[in-house]
């Protein structure tokens, strides 16, 4: 017992947490996502701002830009908040530490944005998602980035079925509480973007 405190102690002192201010959506476990922001971050732990506060031992999953997806428990409140656990392999701890040392020294070298998952809210927010049998429905892109999109609309493909969101293919990725989240099926340019979506 005493053996598994020590390494608990160990792990956390391991993890140094690094400010970093990345967009995203968490999950809780009634399945309602909700956008949030990272104060802090490290590959055991990440303090986020989030409007509905996740309950003491309760599952979150949350999808960060920069970061991807990743789970934990609640563990305790903060300002506007809550501090999660990062649960994952040490591969995956290994890659989020150098993800991590990039984010930070991105800020303080002052390197270009990456834009890569950075989110847009599109002007004109009406759209179409054409499912798999080629039937168009008419819906509100809720943001895009050169990724993918989250799609306002009643219906639900299933995860992992091909579409498309105007004219861009893709494929259904996750659901969310009035639609769906979908990847492009090739990085987007923020021409081609402007362009459709705009």
């Amino acid at each position: 017992m005493f053996a598994l405190k020590t390494s608990l102690a160990d792990e956390q002192r391991r993890h140094q947490r690094v400010k970093v201010s990345l967009l995203g959506r968490y999950m809780l476990s009634s399945r309602r996502e909700y956008p949030c922001q990272t104060l802090d971050m490290s590959p055991g732990g990440v303090a986020l701002i989030a409007p509905v506060p996740a309950q003491p031992g309760e599952r979150v999953v949350a999808y960060l830009d920069h970061v991807g997806r990743v789970e934990g428990v609640m563990v305790r409140p903060v300002a506007n908040g809550f501090a999660m656990t990062v649960r994952a392999t040490i591969r995956k701890r290994e890659k989020l530490a150098a993800q991590l040392t990039w984010l930070a020294n991105r800020q303080i070298l002052g390197l270009p944005e990456d834009r890569r998952h950075e989110r847009l809210i599109p002007r004109n927010p009406r759209s179409t998602l054409t499912t798999d049998d080629g039937v168009p429905h008419d819906c509100r892109l809720i943001d895009v980035s050169l990724s993918g999109a989250a799609v306002m609309i009643a219906l639900q493909p299933p995860v992992g079925s091909p579409v498309m969101v105007g004219r861009t293919a893709g494929r259904v990725v996750r659901h969310l509480e009035n639609g769906v989240a979908v990847e492009f099926n090739r990085t987007q340019s923020i021409e081609t973007l402007n362009e459709q979506f705009g």
